[in-house]
């Protein structure tokens, strides 16, 4: 439970990326003791979401650009890879779940419940790349997917990204049921852009510019 809250408090961008994670605050914010807290920041820093640093203790890790844009770069190509192998056509139950979790994505984008934008969001692609059936595949996408979840309110914090993503969830749904395996692997690609670009920018306006890799 004490991982889960600071886990969302990172995803909502309570806490900052480099903001540090005082044991003793946390004990007094959970009302726990420090064993609790440091299975908690040990957990969440397995998952890529926090680290340690000698003398200073834990922080919530701060991506360099450098380091999300290579991220992103095997994500897209794994992503890809997942959606070229779904089996076509695609039953009619995968696709009304993934119906059903896009109305709820869709009502918590008009809400402004970004804690529920981000679940549904979640669940959505988990069903989406499940289809592919590589449980190898599905699993090192959602590891990756876990070492990002901090980035992803920098393009929330803009209702056109929002909408931008519950665009891209229709079409996808669209793409599947007419089994368009193109336009799927478009829509996957665009996706992934906008957490990225949103967060480079702003790591870039808080601690100026960085080289980032090289295109190939």
């Amino acid at each position: 439970m004490i991982a889960k809250r600071i886990e969302e408090d990172i995803v909502l961008g309570r806490r900052q990326p480099r903001e540090r994670l005082v044991e003793q605050d946390l004990c007094d914010l959970f009302q726990t003791h420090r064993g609790d807290v440091r299975l908690a920041l040990f957990e969440l820093e397995k998952r890529g979401l926090v680290e340690r640093i000698p003398n200073r203790g834990a922080l919530v890790r701060g991506l360099t650009p450098l380091e999300v844009e290579e991220i992103y770069a095997v994500r897209e190509e794994l992503e890809v890879m997942a959606v070229r192998i779904i089996p076509f056509p695609v039953g009619h139950e995968d696709i009304e779940r993934l119906e059903q979790l896009q109305r709820q994505h869709t009502a918590a984008v008009a809400a402004g419940d970004l804690l529920t934008v981000f679940y549904s969001n979640l669940s959505f692609h988990q069903v989406l790349f499940g289809l592919c059936g590589n449980a190898c595949l599905i699993e090192t996408i959602d590891l990756l997917a876990q070492k990002v979840y901090g980035i992803r309110s920098y393009a929330n914090a803009f209702p056109e990204s929002l909408d931008r993503a519950r665009r891209d969830h229709l079409d996808m749904i669209k793409a599947l049921r007419g089994s368009r395996r193109d336009d799927l692997v478009a829509l996957t690609r665009r996706h992934l852009k906008p957490s990225p670009e949103a967060y480079i920018k702003a790591y870039e306006r808080r601690f100026g510019k960085a080289e980032l890799a090289p295109a190939h």
